[in-house]
């Protein structure tokens, strides 16, 4: 499939595919997890109108899902504006209470892994993989929905819906990589959720809790220095 940058670098507009509002969805996401639209930048409807070549409706429905998502902030008589980033004291907040519920949670899907879960797991993993193939702006964003699917099916496999609801409500994984953009973030985590899937075939709780652990743990050291900086 051809991406939406793509076409809009070769017809200097978007044209209108049947999942236009999809399209225009990725396009802002990409924007924003790069920071081409920098943290608390203002988000001009008719600036994206232009660039794109789409009207305002499939705009406005785009940064309605990303403001739901926590990404976009509306203001009244004001407009959109990029959300701005977690602080250190957010992060530390955000890392404290993965670790209590996600090692948990991955002890208790290995003890109800089923096949058809260890098979998307698999393929998120090739998904996350292969995006080191594409356009780095838009892989980057992609690696991020990738990885937060990859943490929910965790989650949800554990059988503890309050688990998973929680950590779905704080869209974690968008906020976390729009920290620092910096491809060592998606390349270390690789490796770690292959252990991770290692543990959960193997449907060993301790391994698998300690996998999580283990990932997390590491996750949080790269992701602090985008405070160092």
């Amino acid at each position: 499939m051809v991406t939406v940058e793509k076409r809009a670098a070769a017809a200097g507009a978007l044209k209108r595919p049947t999942r236009l509002g999809e399209e225009v969805y990725n396009v802002i996401y990409a924007q924003l997890m790069s920071r081409q639209i920098p943290p608390g930048g203002r988000i001009s409807v008719d600036r994206l109108v232009r660039e794109l070549g789409v009207s305002q409706t499939p705009i406005r429905e785009a940064l309605s899902r990303l403001e739901a998502q926590g990404l976009v902030v509306k203001t009244h008589l004001i407009g959109y504006s990029a959300a701005d980033q977690m602080d250190s004291a957010r992060l530390e907040q955000l890392y404290e209470l993965r670790l209590l519920l996600e090692p948990f949670a991955a002890a208790r899907a290995a003890m109800a892994m089923s096949e058809e879960t260890h098979a998307a797991l698999v393929r998120l993993a090739a998904d996350m993989q292969a995006c080191e193939d594409e356009p780095a702006g838009e892989a980057y964003g992609r690696f991020a929905q990738l990885d937060s699917d990859f943490h929910d099916l965790i989650a949800e496999a554990s059988g503890n819906e309050l688990i998973q609801e929680t950590l779905a409500g704080l869209h974690i994984h968008v906020h976390l990589f729009r920290l620092f953009y910096h491809a060592r973030v998606t390349a270390d985590a690789i490796g770690e959720h292959q252990r991770i899937i290692d543990a959960l075939a193997a449907r060993d709780p301790q391994a698998s809790e300690t996998a999580m652990r283990h990932h997390l743990e590491r996750s949080r050291e790269r992701f602090t220095k985008a405070f160092a900086r």
